[in-house]
């Protein structure tokens, strides 16, 4: 079995979330709502799920609407379970 990556935005709060989630989603890109990973420790139990190909414009779009986030993921899936490493 191959690893397979995901990408996640993980956020302090719901308010957090959904804000950003309306601002990347002006600028055309996709992103699908999930539950938090619980590979990743925080206090929101939603997450954004984006393609890798799209990390630079969201970081991006992250500074410029000054969006409070908790973290950018990259999430392994191993045949032994998930690995979460921190982008940022």
């Amino acid at each position: 079995m191959l690893d397979r990556e995901i990408y996640v935005i993980t956020f302090d709060s719901t308010h957090h979330a959904i804000k950003a989630e309306k601002e990347i989603k002006k600028e055309d890109i996709n992103i699908k709502t999930i539950p938090t990973p619980r590979e990743v420790s925080v206090s929101c139990g939603l997450s954004l799920k984006f393609d890798y190909i799209d990390l630079n414009r969201i970081k991006s779009i992250i500074q410029v609407n000054n969006l409070s986030i908790s973290g950018i993921y990259k999430i392994i899936k191993k045949e032994n379970g998930k690995v979460a490493e921190k982008l940022n």
